[in-house]
């Protein structure tokens, strides 16, 4: 019996230990890698291509913005037809039938509006430069999910095998323990403590299996496929600040969360400008033609041209405009505020980030102790049971303390690839280019130089 413990448990450690190294040392040369599936996740994310969706709708305001300095530009026709009878006392009746047309052009420019389109100009322009660092800021967490996403399958499939690993070693426990008992050399206690054992095993693998048809279901939700094999060959930690310190000053300095509240409350304080120009006179250039028709029997025309200039002064509006004036500073500091506070949440992430970081890289130096410890003490109990010095139950716990430990060198891996990845996103460096991820990089800047001046067009960029 003790030979055949010692087999089983050589067999078992040697896959479980592969199990383990899959996380580090695939031998798959088809599988899908962590770049990869980043990648994928850039390319086909629902929730991120909306938010390029977004940042292209924002674009259009710079130019619905600068329309305030071109002309409006009006056509205008009628037609019209006049019956007109005449009864006369002492004279004969009369009666008419006139018919006219019109046509008429009328142009209008915009001289002055009280700084409005300049400042709604500047306002738009923050607006897309906020939409911009929210795009990053989106990036780098939909980056940040799919690395979470890929790592949580790949550590639930290893503890799928060490589960099941760990029910074929106690099934061989249990049958050597029946037969043992058979004999005689053992009780039904024995063979009941290994009877349970199985059972627990049996509801660990199945707990480990539903964890992982959940983490694939949401794999697939981010990253955009099914995942397959796959292969655990990046981290990022070459992305990594080397202190703390350095950490904080990136992150205040260039975290895309930053800089979208930044620019809104920027947009913000042009918002207010704009409304305030609502009080200062308005400025305008018209320009009229017109050629009418007379239909009377002989056709006659006039034309006629003009031009106009006219000056509006606001004097009282019943409040409207100064409430919203009033209004818009709320928001304006209401802005400034959130940005403290944004400020506030990354400094607070960044912290954390680091502590976690940290805490994984000492559990992986504690679980491969552990794990390297249990081996030796589960093999010395099942040497020690073959010469009648242990029982059944001591084999078996050995046995859950080296399957514990196994457990939680993989976790341990998959926290610290991911507190990692925690930790670049905290700072605001997680994103396509740095991570060098291949395909086309998405260049919002692009849309923004096609739609900014154009005067007229409905088709969108993109041929819609």
């Amino acid at each position: 019996m003790g030979r055949k413990n010692q087999g089983i448990l050589s067999g078992i450690t040697t896959a479980a230990l592969a199990a383990v190294m899959t996380m580090a040392v695939p031998a798959i040369s088809n599988a899908e890698t962590l770049l990869q599936a980043l990648s994928s996740a850039y390319s086909n994310n629902p929730e991120l291509n909306v938010a390029r969706a977004a940042t292209r709708a924002v674009d259009e305001g710079v130019p619905q913005a600068l329309s305030g300095y071109r002309p409006n530009v009006n056509a205008s026709g009628s037609l019209q037809q006049t019956w007109t009878d005449t009864d006369v006392r002492n004279g004969p009746d009369t009666s008419t039938d006139i018919g006219s047309g019109t046509l008429g052009l009328n142009v209008t420019q915009n001289l002055f509006r009280g700084f409005r389109t300049a400042n709604g100009t500047k306002q738009a322009e923050a607006a897309v430069l906020a939409s911009r660092a929210s795009l990053l800021n989106t990036e780098q967490n939909i980056l940040f999910s799919a690395a979470e996403a890929f790592m949580n399958v790949l550590r639930d499939q290893a503890l799928v095998e060490l589960r099941s690993q760990n029910m074929t070693f106690l099934g061989e426990q249990g049958r050597a323990t029946r037969d043992r008992f058979e004999v005689g050399e053992t009780t039904r206690t024995d063979v009941a403590q290994s009877d349970a054992r199985i059972s627990l095993a049996a509801s660990q693998l199945n707990l480990a299996q539903a964890t992982l048809n959940s983490s694939r279901a949401i794999y697939q939700q981010i990253i955009g496929n099914q995942p397959g094999n796959l292969k655990q060959n990046f981290t990022a930690d070459r992305l990594l600040p080397n202190t703390l310190d350095a950490a904080l000053a990136v992150a205040l300095s260039d975290h895309p969360a930053i800089l979208a509240a930044t620019y809104n409350a920027d947009s913000s304080s042009f918002n207010t400008k704009v409304i305030e120009g609502e009080l200062l006179p308005t400025v305008t250039l018209e320009g009229d033609v017109t050629r009418t028709y007379n239909f009377d029997g002989a056709t006659r025309q006039r034309d006629s041209a003009s031009i106009t200039g006219r000056i509006n002064i606001p004097i009282y509006q019943g409040g409207r405009v100064s409430s919203r004036v009033r209004q818009a500073k709320e928001i304006e500091g209401q802005r400034l505020l959130e940005l403290d506070l944004t400020r506030q949440q990354v400094r607070a992430s960044v912290i954390s980030a680091w502590g976690q970081l940290t805490a994984s890289r000492a559990v992986i130096v504690a679980a491969e102790a552990q794990r390297n410890a249990s081996q030796i003490a589960l093999s010395g109990v099942i040497e020690e049971q073959r010469v009648g010095q242990r029982t059944t139950l001591d084999v078996l716990n050995a046995q859950q303390e080296l399957q514990d430990a196994r457990v939680n060198l993989v976790s341990a891996r998959r926290d610290q690839v991911v507190a990692a990845f925690a930790l670049v996103s905290a700072v605001g460096k997680l994103n396509a280019q740095r991570l060098g991820l291949s395909g086309q990089i998405y260049q919002p800047e692009e849309h923004y130089e096609q739609v900014r001046d154009k005067w007229f067009g409905l088709r969108t960029p993109d041929g819609r």
